[in-house]
């Protein structure tokens, strides 16, 4: 069958052929994939900045953000049956016995960093037709999601954020829940966390780079924000027009605008950062004001990753309210379905907001 490939030691990107997986233990269940959303990662997998292949593999197969449909189960599957619709999760977890977060379920935590993720480090991704897999790995889907519920993982990013904030504010008893939270970046990973946090309850802004009549802007009035474009007012100007910043989501690659803004985070504060510097991006900060703002204003600067089975439970669930609300918003983040066979262009020549390879046939 075909795969979408990077090969880091050759420097190349390309299609493979692979065996197709077969069920080898009880609780096993093959899957057909349907969907497969690109993202940054695989942008930065496929320049040769990240990725390593499973041993004794020369290549890696790409795809982390997915959605498939169940064709077969193991005799001791009791979850899943013929038919249902899945998203896999994308991390596993160490076998170290110290390690206390991967043996408590949540790999997302871990302590040793020899855990291994699906598409991204020592294990194949999704980028195929058929993928077998743990039921213990896998979170059902229910159908009328069934045209969005490709964008479920990256929504994960900001359910694991939002419950992080929400356990770190409980330090404030007499704070009532909402606020006012600003979103750094309008890709998919910011517009699915400005609509987790209008959903719960905040006033929230988006601040990003494109211009006013954008499509992300659109997709902003929508649910309910507020969007600010960079190249009309500068990070000074928006932060005196927004006010005290409860919470700051950054969804831009912990950029250079990222750390002028949290110069600018409000008393009391949280900044979650969800990406890193682009690799070779000169990054300065003024360590002086930064450290000032952290111990006076009572500040928490939050890093999070990837995300466990309650955040993908959470993305499920949150995303068939947002379906509901706010229905075309949803459905537009989705720009462009490609073919497996054309899976080179939108990760390097990305365009839009979210581009899917359909391994279903359709596109």
């Amino acid at each position: 069958m075909k795969a979408g490939a990077v090969f880091p030691g050759e420097r190349r990107v390309g299609l493979v052929e692979v065996d197709e997986p077969k069920i080898s233990v009880p609780t096993e269940v093959k899957l057909r994939m349907l969907e497969v959303g690109v993202c940054g990662t695989d942008r930065e997998i496929c320049h040769f900045r990240h990725g390593v292949p499973p041993e004794d593999h020369e290549f890696l197969v790409l795809g982390h953000e997915s959605l498939a449909e169940v064709v077969e189960t193991g005799a001791g599957v009791r979850r899943f049956r013929p038919g249902d619709l899945a998203v896999p999760m994308v991390r596993q977890p160490c076998t170290h016995p110290e390690c206390g977060a991967c043996r408590a379920g949540r790999p997302d935590f871990c302590y040793t960093g020899n855990f291994r993720e699906r598409g991204i480090k020592q294990l194949h991704g999704f980028m195929t037709e058929f993928v077998v897999d743990d039921e213990e790995h896998l979170n059902p889907v229910p159908r009328q999601l069934r045209e969005i519920a490709v964008l479920v993982e990256p929504l994960t990013i900001a359910e694991k954020a939002l419950a992080q904030i929400t356990t770190i504010q409980r330090r404030l008893p007499w704070r009532q829940p909402g606020g006012r939270a600003v979103v750094l970046g309008a890709g998919p990973v910011g517009l699915l966390g400005a609509m987790t946090l209008v959903n719960a309850g905040f006033q929230t802004y988006i601040y990003s780079r494109e211009e006013p009549g954008d499509r992300r802007e659109s997709v902003a009035t929508q649910i309910g924000a507020s969007y600010v474009s960079s190249r009309m007012q500068t990070v000074p100007e928006f932060a005196r027009s927004v006010g005290n910043v409860d919470v700051v989501y950054e969804a831009i690659g912990a950029s250079q605008t990222a750390f002028e803004l949290l110069e600018m985070l409000g008393a009391d504060g949280i900044f979650c950062f969800t990406g890193v510097p682009r690799h070779g991006e000169p990054v300065s900060i003024n360590a002086a004001r930064l450290l000032h703002n952290l111990v006076l204003k009572n500040q928490v600067i939050l890093g999070t990753v990837n995300a466990g089975r309650e955040s993908f439970e959470a993305a499920i669930r949150d995303m068939g309210v947002f379906y509901q609300r706010w229905p075309d918003a949803v459905s537009s983040l989705i720009t462009s379905r490609y073919p497996i066979e054309e899976f080179r262009v939108p990760i390097l020549e990305p365009s839009g907001i979210k581009n899917v390879i359909a391994l279903d046939g359709a596109s």
